[in-house]
C-alpha cells in the first residue's frame, strides 16, 4: 500500500496537480495573510476610514427600518436601481456627517466622562427590571446585539459626544419678540392682485407649421414617434368569484358537518381558581410550600393563608383568587393541576411552575357549551359553499392547465373544458395593457420566447387567490419608428403646440415689458384686459398665483408690479400686484409654541450650515 503511494507521488501528473493546488493556496490563502487582510474602505474622512463592512451593516439596518415602516411600497422603490443608488449614498453621507461631527467635537475639547457613560447606561429603560438596573438584562441584550461591554460603552461615548456638539449648536439659538412679530406679520400679509390669461389653445391654433419644419422635427425627435413593441393577445380568465352562490348545499351535509365539528361551535371550558405562591426554586421554597399545604390539610382557611403567606400579594388580598382562564393561558404545570381538580373546593398538592411553588384551590367551572344547530346552520352553509367553490375552482384550474398544455396551439379547447370565453385584444404594449393583462407576471409571460416567438399557450398564471389566466399571442410587431406619412398629422400637432407655447410666452414677455414701462397700448390692441381685483393670502385658492404674487416686490405708489405663471392646463397668466396689505398682529398671536417652531427651524438651519462648512473644509474620498 505505501509502495503504491510512493509510486503515485513520483508520477509527473500527480506533481503537476499538487503544484497547481499549492500555487492556488499561495494566492488564495497565504496571499490574504501577506496582504494583511485589511477591509476595504467605503469612505475616508480626514484620514478616518469608514469600513465597507460598517457601511453595509448600517445600510442593512436602515433598509430594515424603512421596510418595517413602508412595507410593500419600499420593496417597490428598491426595484429601481437609481433609487437604491441614492438610498445607499444617503446612508453613507449620514455616516460621513457623524464622523465629521465627532472630529469637530474632539477638536473643540468636548469630552464624555466614564461616570456620565455609566449613569446613562444604568438609566436606560432597556436594561431596567422592576425599576432598577439589571445586569443580566444588560449582558443578554449586548450579547444579542453583538457588543461587548467595552464596545457598547465606546459606542455610547461617541454617540453622546456627537449629541453634545449638536445640542450646543441647537441650544444657542433664540428669537427676539420683534423677529417673531415680523414673521407673524409676513405670514398674515395679504396682497391685492389682478390676472390676465393668454389661452394657449388660441396660440396653438394660429401657429403655422410647414412641411419642412414638420419633417425636420420628426427627424430630430424619433423617440416621440416610435411605436413600442406590441402583441395581440388571446386569453382565458378563470375566477372563483361568484361560484359559491351557484352551488347547492343539502340539509344532510350541513347537519353532518355540525356533528363532525361540534368543538368548533362550542365555548371553551374555563376555570377560576385561587392559589398560594411561594417564590423560589430551592429546597427552602419547596419546604415552605409543603408546610402551608400541611396547614390547609389541618383545616386552615385558604383565603386567610393566601393573604398572610402568598408571595403573590396582589391576588393574596382577595384570598388568592385569579381571573377566569382556559387551557393554553397559564404555565403548563399550573394549568394541568388546575384542570385536574374535579369539584369546587378541591385543593391540589404542591405544584412546581416556572414562578415557584403553588397550592391551587378550584373555585368554579364554566363548562363547555355547544351552540344549537339552528343558531349556526346559516354559518355552516356559507362555509360549505366556500369550500365547495374552492374545490370546484381548483378542479377547473387543473383542467385548464392540462388542456392548455396538451393543446398548445389554441385556447379554444381549454375554454370549452372549463366553459369559459376566449377574450381577444387589438395590439397592446406593456404601457397600455389594462385589467388582468397589466399584471407584471402576465406581461412577462406574453413577451417571453415560448409565448411570443414560439406561439405556445402560457402556463396558468395566478393573479390573485382563486383568480388565474392563460394567455397566448395571436400576432406581434416589433418596436419601430413610424413612417413620417403615418404620423405627419401628429408631428404637426406636436410642433404647433410647442410653437403655441413659445408664442404665448413671447407675447406675455412683450406685454409685461410694456406694462412695466407704463404702456397699455399692447393690451388694447390685442383686446385684452385684467380681471377684477382679488385679495389673496399666502395659502390662497390658486397656489401658483399666490406663489408668484408673494414673490413680487412691494409696489411703490400706484404703480403695479407684474409677474407671470401658468395655470394647470398650461395657459399663461400675467399677474398684476396692486397693493400689499399688512395686518396687525395681536400680541397673543405670538405664542410660545410659535417661538419654539422658529427656534427649531433656525437650529436646523444652523446644523445644516455647520455640516456644510465641515464638508467644505474636510478631505473626503471614496477609495
Amino acid at each position: 500500500m505505501m509502495e503504491r503511494l510512493r509510486e503515485g507521488v513520483n508520477s509527473i501528473w500527480v506533481k503537476v496537480i499538487l503544484g497547481l493546488i499549492i500555487f492556488s493556496f499561495v494566492f488564495a490563502g497565504v496571499g490574504s495573510y501577506l496582504a494583511g487582510g485589511s477591509q476595504p474602505a467605503a469612505a475616508k474622512i480626514n484620514g478616518t476610514e469608514i469600513s465597507q463592512n460598517d457601511f453595509e451593516q448600517a445600510y442593512q439596518n436602515e433598509r430594515n427600518r424603512m421596510q418595517s415602516q413602508l412595507g410593500d411600497y419600499f420593496s417597490t422603490l428598491l426595484g429601481d436601481p437609481e433609487y437604491v443608488k441614492q438610498f445607499r449614498q444617503s446612508v453613507l453621507d449620514r455616516m460621513i456627517n457623524d464622523v465629521l461631527i465627532e472630529q469637530r467635537a474632539t477638536e473643540l475639547g468636548l469630552r464624555i466622562s466614564d461616570e456620565h457613560i455609566r449613569k446613562t447606561i444604568t438609566s436606560m429603560p432597556e436594561f431596567q427590571r422592576d425599576g432598577q438596573f439589571d445586569n443580566d438584562s444588560y449582558t443578554m441584550l449586548l450579547r444579542r446585539s453583538g457588543f461587548t461591554p467595552d464596545q457598547f460603552a465606546e459606542y455610547m461615548r461617541t454617540d453622546m459626544l456627537r449629541t453634545q456638539f449638536l445640542t450646543a449648536i441647537q441650544g444657542s439659538d433664540f428669537t427676539l419678540d420683534s423677529e417673531l412679530t415680523a414673521l407673524r406679520k409676513l405670514e398674515a400679509q395679504q396682497r391685492v392682485v389682478r390676472s390676465l390669461t393668454l389661452d394657449l389653445a388660441d396660440f396653438t391654433k394660429n401657429a403655422t407649421v410647414t412641411d419642412e419644419e414638420a419633417k425636420a422635427f420628426y427627424e430630430q425627435n424619433p423617440q416621440m414617434f416610435t411605436r413600442p413593441d406590441q402583441v395581440k393577445v388571446a386569453y382565458i380568465e378563470l375566477s372563483g368569484e361568484g361560484l359559491k352562490d351557484t352551488l347547492d348545499v343539502s340539509d344532510e351535509d350541513v347537519k353532518a358537518y355540525y356533528e363532525e365539528h361540534k368543538d368548533k361551535y362550542s365555548s371553551i371550558e374555563q376555570r377560576q381558581v385561587s392559589h398560594i405562591l411561594v417564590q423560589g426554586d430551592n429546597a427552602d421554597a419547596k419546604a415552605k410550600a409543603e408546610a402551608l399545604k400541611a396547614e390547609l390539610d389541618a383545616g386552615a382557611d385558604f383565603a386567610e393563608l393566601a393573604l398572610s403567606s402568598s408571595d403573590d400579594t396582589y391576588s393574596g388580598k382577595d384570598g388568592g383568587k385569579l381571573d377566569w382562564f382556559e387551557r393554553g393561558v397559564m404555565d403548563p404545570a399550573f394549568e394541568d393541576a388546575a384542570f385536574g381538580l374535579a369539584n369546587n373546593g378541591d385543593i391540589s398538592g404542591v405544584v412546581k411552575s416556572s414562578f415557584g411553588y403553588h397550592i391551587i384551590k378550584l373555585d368554579a367551572v364554566k363548562a363547555s357549551q355547544v351552540k344549537p344547530f339552528a343558531d349556526v346552520s346559516a354559518e355552516i352553509i356559507v362555509e360549505l359553499r366556500e369550500q365547495q367553490a374552492a374545490e370546484h375552482f381548483y378542479d377547473m384550474q387543473t383542467k385548464l392547465a392540462e388542456t392548455a398544455f396538451e393543446m398548445p396551439d389554441s385556447l379554444d379547447d381549454a375554454a370549452a373544458v372549463v366553459n369559459a370565453t376566449v377574450h381577444t385584444t387589438d395590439f397592446i404594449s406593456q404601457i397600455d395593457a389594462q385589467g388582468v393583462l397589466a399584471n407584471p407576471a402576465v406581461m412577462q409571460a406574453l413577451f417571453s420566447a415560448e409565448v411570443r416567438e414560439d406561439g405556445l399557450n402560457s402556463d396558468v398564471i395566478e393573479i390573485a387567490p382563486e383568480h388565474v389566466v392563460v394567455v397566448r399571442v395571436d400576432d406581434s410587431r416589433d418596436e419601430m419608428v413610424l413612417p413620417f406619412d403615418e404620423v405627419s398629422a401628429k408631428v404637426k400637432a406636436q410642433l404647433a403646440s410647442q410653437k403655441g407655447e413659445q408664442n404665448a410666452q413671447a407675447k406675455a414677455d412683450d406685454l409685461i415689458a410694456g406694462l412695466r414701462a407704463g404702456n397699455t397700448d399692447a393690451l388694447e390692441a390685442e383686446g385684452l384686459s385684467f380681471g377684477e381685483e382679488q385679495t389673496i393670502s399666502r395659502s390662497g385658492p390658486d397656489r401658483m398665483v399666490s406663489q408668484v404674487a408673494f414673490s413680487l416686490t412691494k409696489p411703490v405708489g400706484d404703480k403695479s408690479v407684474y409677474g407671470m405663471t401658468r395655470d394647470a392646463t398650461g395657459n399663461v397668466q400675467i399677474i398684476a400686484l396692486d397693493k400689499v396689505i399688512d395686518v396687525d398682529v395681536a400680541k397673543e398671536a405670538i405664542s410660545s409654541d410659535f417661538a419654539k417652531q422658529v427656534e427649531q427651524m433656525n437650529a436646523q438651519q444652523d446644523v445644516a450650515a455647520t455640516l456644510q462648512a465641515l464638508r467644505d473644509t474636510a478631505e473626503v474620498s471614496y477609495p
